[in-house]
């Protein structure tokens, strides 16, 4: 499976990517992280259902630095296959 989350709060300029990647890589996920305009970062993820969507509940959680307002997901099929999760500059 896979998720495109768009978080929203105080996410940039506080290590909330390497955060994401950090958590993902220990549930053996793959996918993207990203900054993206407004304040946000989005988030394309794949794995198993039960994974993601613990993943969803530890994005919400956020990092000890930032400050997670909302996290919109939406659940898709893998659009194309990621060999390992990293940041996209």
């Amino acid at each position: 499976m896979e998720i495109n989350a768009l978080v929203l709060g105080k996410v940039q300029g506080v290590g909330f990517r390497y955060f994401v990647v950090q958590k993902a890589r220990k549930l053996g996920l793959n996918g993207i992280v990203r900054n993206v305009p407004g304040e946000k970062v989005e988030i394309t993820a794949q794995g198993s259902k039960e994974k993601l969507e613990l993943f969803v509940e530890i994005l919400k959680e956020g990092s000890c630095l930032g400050h997670v307002e909302e996290v919109k997901v939406e659940w898709l099929k893998e659009t194309k296959k990621f060999e390992k999760f990293s940041i996209e500059f």
